[in-house]
């Protein structure tokens, strides 16, 4: 038995015009069945709420106000899942609604609760249809797109595989839709640069992903231990080939050697950068071989208008960013402390600007 958790995107899920392909739902629906029949664990995290919203309401376009879409969203939410529970229902299965947003995997609390609550969805039979909570989640801390909750809930749950169904059967040496010699990448290892490449933003007007999300949700799933494939939702049992690594069933995505927190997973790869910290080399290689917190001391330079909690990139003195990791402090106060000893800071700051618990390296040590 494996655990896997497909991802589909809403221009898989939705036409030309933005509505509901039902065809599409059902032909996901029943490869989902098939995997269970062969008694494996299935999550599925779909986009589509916001195209649903749009389309059940007749507007002529995609609004771009928060509002906005949070309420077309809170509209197609409903629809997507009558979808996906007759689909379900049809193969004699039952779906489960998760809604979910960033908070659910950085606090702990949270972050238990909704593995528990995934964990006992799964023990139950159900197959969880997971989206993110589009209709709530603040425009200042939410996703943005599916591909990196894949990624965290593949994480939480400790899955075996993680599908990436999109519009593309795969990663290509260039866009295939403007290139007719694009060829398909078929394997990435994981310390492999293309992993960190600036692909491209999203491939259509209905959905808010693309390639570098994709790349990005992959890394993810790389450094949690989990399996990754990128392949095109049109193919046909496109989840058992990229279950099986059936050679052109998409990019498949090897594990890291390396297994990190979901808390430490946000702010590597999930969480919007506020600022930059740059370091001396000094406190480089401390940060690097001692996994040792970042004092004030080995600060150089701070930019951004950073608060305490925000996530930022650590850079050394030659412009490369080496780490991420969650200040304890707003930007003024640190560029304030940046350069001093921890005896001469201020009443009432913290000597260690990002702790260890709350900072990650980049590098492979």
């Amino acid at each position: 038995m494996m655990r896997i958790v497909v991802k589909i995107g809403t221009s898989s899920v939705t036409d030309e015009h933005g509505a509901m392909n039902d065809q599409a739902i059902a032909t996901l629906c029943d490869q989902v069945a098939q995997l269970r029949e062969q008694h494996h664990e299935v999550l599925v995290v779909t986009s589509g709420a916001v195209a649903g919203g749009v389309a059940a309401l007749g507007l002529s376009h995609r609004p771009t106000d928060t509002q906005t879409l949070q309420a077309l969203a809170a509209v197609g939410q409903s629809q997507l899942m009558n979808r996906y529970n007759h689909y379900l229902a049809e193969r004699s299965l039952i779906g489960a609604q998760v809604l979910l947003v960033p908070n659910d995997f950085i606090d702990r609390t949270q972050y238990l609760h909704a593995r528990q609550t995934l964990g006992r969805l799964l023990e139950l039979g159900c197959v969880p249809i997971i989206n993110e909570n589009d209709a709530i989640a603040s425009d200042e801390i939410r996703f943005g797109d599916n591909d990196r909750i894949a990624a965290l809930v593949a994480h939480s749950v400790g899955a075996d595989v993680l599908i990436l169904l999109t519009d593309i059967g795969g990663l290509f040496t260039s866009d295939p839709r403007t290139d007719p010699t694009a060829t398909l990448i078929a394997s990435v290892s994981a310390d492999d640069p293309l992993l960190s490449v600036h692909a491209g933003s999203a491939g259509t007007a209905r959905g808010s992903g693309g390639m570098a999300s994709k790349l990005s949700a992959a890394r993810i799933a790389s450094w949690s231990g989990v399996r990754t494939v990128i392949a095109a939702a049109s193919r046909v049992n496109v989840l058992q080939d990229a279950l099986n690594s059936i050679s052109g069933a998409g990019t498949q995505f090897l594990p890291h050697n390396r297994n990190l927190s979901a808390r430490k997973l946000w702010i590597a790869f999930a969480a919007q950068q506020a600022g930059t910290i740059v370091v001396d080399d000094g406190a480089r290689n401390a940060l690097i071989t001692r996994n040792t917190s970042l004092l004030h001391a080995g600060v150089v330079e701070v930019s951004g208008d950073f608060v305490g909690g925000d996530t930022v990139e650590i850079a050394d003195v030659r412009g490369e960013v080496f780490a991420r990791g969650m200040v304890g402090i707003d930007a003024v106060q640190a560029g304030a402390a940046a350069g001093l000893q921890s005896t001469d800071l201020p009443e009432g700051v913290d000597p260690e600007l990002v702790h260890r618990d709350d900072l990650v390296v980049l590098l492979d040590k």
